[in-house]
């Protein structure tokens, strides 16, 4: 069975946009990226590991554990072997505790690349290939979520273009999630079922495209 690792926030979790609730696995992206793989009589096991307010290398000041890089190191090795992990995170970098740029972000989302590479897997395990996807960018936060990200639309701008020259430098894969699905109306920042939907489905395509199930 191949492994595939995907370490993200709330946009994969599933959260259901202005609420509180959880779309079901299969209805998620990573449920129709494993989906759509093993469609293709590929033997895969997509493995989540998303947490609500996840950074990339910041802390959250209300809530902790969402610096994303602490832990990282000992997920990767908790579950090897893997084929491939898929990061998409950056969304709560923008949120409006913090001054980000998108130039910041992407550094942080370079930090977890590195980490990756060199966390303490056991010997002969292969180190994974990574594939940084940049979330659909934010549009202006609206309902409960408003304060929480006021502003995040100006300070998003231009993450994938920063984040898919971090990718070229660290010789990971990228794809630009904003490419195929746009972030919810209703709340300006989470998908909509539809598109997880979508998601999921580009992402089995990319994925399949850069990973050899052998």
């Amino acid at each position: 069975m191949h492994q595939i690792l995907v370490y993200s926030d709330s946009l994969t979790w599933g959260i259901i946009p202005d609420t509180r609730k959880r779309l079901p696995f299969d209805q998620r992206w990573p449920g129709v990226l494993e989906n759509q793989l093993n469609q293709q009589s590929n033997n895969v096991r997509v493995i989540e590991n998303c947490l609500n307010g996840r950074r990339s290398v910041w802390s959250d000041p209300y809530k902790e554990g969402r610096d994303g890089s602490q832990g990282l190191a000992q997920v990767i090795e908790i579950n090897s072997p893997l084929e491939l992990v898929l990061i998409m995170l950056g969304t709560n970098d923008f949120q409006s505790s913090h001054n980000n740029n998108a130039w910041q972000s992407a550094q942080g989302i370079a930090c977890l690349l590195n980490i990756i590479r060199q966390a303490p897997i056991e010997p002969g395990m292969p180190t994974p290939d990574i594939m940084l996807v940049a979330p659909p960018p934010i549009i202006k936060p609206k309902g409960v979520i408003a304060n929480k990200f006021l502003g995040a639309e100006k300070r998003c701008v231009d993450f994938a273009k920063e984040l898919h020259t971090v990718a070229e430098q660290g010789s990971a894969h990228f794809f630009d999630a904003g490419s195929v699905v746009d972030a919810s109306e209703i709340d300006g920042i989470h998908l909509d079922a539809p598109q997880h939907c979508l998601l999921g489905e580009a992402l089995a395509k990319a994925v399949g495209e850069c990973v050899s199930f052998k």
